[in-house]
Order: C-alpha cells, then sequence, then structure tokens
C-alpha cells in the first residue's frame, strides 16, 4: 500500500473514531444518550446487513447467542457508557478514559486466554493506567462520568476477548453488522424504556444521527478493517492513540471544551502505554494483537 495514502487512511478513521464523542455530545441536545446511540447503531446495523446479505451467516443458535453476547459488550455495553457519560463530563476526557481500553485487554487476555506478553507491553500498562490515574485528577474521582468512561474502556475489553476468541467462526463483515444492529437494538429499546425519551427531529439532528450512523460507524469500521487486513496488523493499532487526541481536538473545536492540564498529561501517558503494548508486536504475534 502506498505510504501516503496508508498515512491518510489512519488519519481519517481515528478522527472519525475520535470526534464522534463531540458530534454525539451535540446530539444530545436533540435526543436523549440512549436514544441516540440506539438508532445511530441500528440504522448502522440494518445498513450493514444489507450489504452483507451474500456472505456466509452463521446457522448454529449458538453462534447467533455469540454475536449477541458480543453485540451487548461490543456495541451495548460501549457505547451506552459513552453517550451517559457525555452528560457529565467533557467529550475529550470520555474518549481519553475509553481508548485506554488495550491496557485492560492485556490482563484480560492474560487472565482468560493464557497470552504471553513482553516486559515492554507489561511497562506500557503500568504507564498507561498512571496516565488514567491522571486523567482522573491525581485521585479516584469517582464521578458518575470518569467512572462510565472508565466502564466503556472495560466493556469493550470484554468485547475484544469474545471477538479474539470466536472471531474465527464468523464472516468478519458478517460478525461487525449483526453485533452493531444487536447491539443496537438492545440500546433502542434501553432508550424507549429506561430513560425518559426525548427526540427534536430538524435537520441538525438527523445529520448527526445519519454522520454517526453512515460515517462514524460503517466507514470507520471498513477503514479500519481494511488497514488491518492490508499494512502489519500489530503497527496499525498502535495508531488507536490517535483517536483521543481527535476526541480532545474535536471537542476544542466544535464544544470549546477547556481540558485541565492534567488531563493532558493523563492523556500523554495512556497514548505511550498504548504504543508500548502495540508496537513491539512482531509478525509473528500479529494474530495474538487484541486492540
Amino acid at each position: 500500500m502506498n505510504r501516503y495514502y496508508y498515512i491518510l487512511l489512519v488519519i481519517l478513521t481515528t478522527s472519525l473514531m475520535g470526534s464522534s464523542f463531540a458530534v454525539g455530545k451535540i446530539g444530545l441536545t436533540y435526543v436523549s444518550p440512549l436514544l441516540l446511540v440506539g438508532l445511530r447503531f441500528t440504522i448502522a446495523g440494518l445498513i450493514m446487513a444489507m450489504l452483507v446479505i451474500k456472505k456466509p451467516h452463521p446457522k448454529l443458535p449458538s453462534d447467533w447467542g455469540r454475536i449477541l453476547l458480543t453485540g451487548l459488550f461490543q456495541t451495548a455495553g460501549v457505547m451506552a457508557c459513552i453517550f451517559l457519560s457525555l452528560r457529565t463530563i467533557p467529550a475529550g476526557e470520555s474518549s481519553i478514559l475509553t481508548f485506554s481500553n488495550p491496557l485492560i485487554v492485556v490482563i484480560l487476555a492474560s487472565l482468560f486466554l493464557g497470552s504471553k506478553y513482553q516486559f515492554s507491553h507489561w511497562a506500557g500498562v503500568v504507564v498507561g493506567f498512571a496516565g488514567v490515574f491522571l486523567t482522573l485528577g491525581f485521585h479516584l474521582q469517582l464521578k458518575e462520568g470518569t467512572m462510565l468512561g472508565v466502564g466503556s474502556a472495560i466493556s469493550w475489553s470484554i468485547a475484544t476477548i469474545l471477538i479474539k476468541k470466536w472471531g474465527s467462526r464468523f464472516n468478519i463483515w458478517v460478525l461487525t453488522a449483526y453485533q452493531m444492529l444487536f447491539g443496537g437494538l438492545v440500546l433502542l429499546m434501553l432508550g424507549l424504556t429506561v430513560e425518559t425519551p426525548k427526540l427534536i427531529i430538524n435537520p441538525t439532528s438527523v445529520f448527526i444521527i445519519l454522520w454517526l450512523a453512515i460515517m462514524a460507524s460503517i466507514i470507520q469500521f471498513a477503514i479500519w478493517f481494511y488497514l488491518l487486513n492490508e499494512g502489519d496488523a500489530g503497527k496499525t493499532s498502535a495508531f488507536i492513540f490517535l483517536a483521543p487526541f481527535f476526541g480532545v481536538l474535536s471537542g476544542w473545536v466544535l464544544l470549546g471544551e477547556v481540558i485541565q492540564w492534567y488531563v493532558y498529561l493523563g492523556g500523554l501517558l495512556i497514548f505511550l502505554g498504548i504504543f508500548l503494548v502495540n508496537w513491539t508486536f512482531s509478525k509473528k504475534e500479529q494474530g495474538r494483537n487484541l486492540t
């Protein structure tokens, strides 16, 4: 792949990942959190399901159950935590906490998959969690928003382990489509039952919902998987640390958010930790790369 084309796609996909936090926070003006993210992923899941209709689908009920469970963690759990956190903390802080998930993956994979890691990987985990500590303000400030931000990282990490364990059973695009759809439907039901639904329909809210569903979900996933398949998966995954950078940047540009200096310092350590966890994976270890 052409080097400049590769860099362009990396910037595009990570900017879509990161900016979705700020765009989502704007959307909360018009739509209640769970309903917004439910609409986003139900629409995205339906579109993707139509696109993969001719690809091989699971035949066993147990395999559909695995996809459903993956969707509960990857889409419903992660996105519910993110969008609920956006009510009380800046989009940039939520993105930093959410994208600390590769650090948690190393711990879970070591415990439940028996994965072996080098010293540099564990050093990355230590540095990264020091960054999370700083991001929370030098102390465990157990605010609802920050805890939900951490919760999104934990849910994403669990989903990563499930995908690592079961992903070979499915066509990756079929798995992506239906875990999105199942997770989106769960979020949609929660948005209509456990919160007071709010839906203001105007050009801005429709644009935000469609942007989140198409650009920040379908297009972003397609580019990311393409990069993982075409390039060095280990090195490509290391660039996920750009996503929270774009999360902070878009929060500043679109929302005028002022982030405390210690959040930037904590974010820098988290990026460094993720870099250490990912960058040292060799091509031989690509198959075990979990981020």
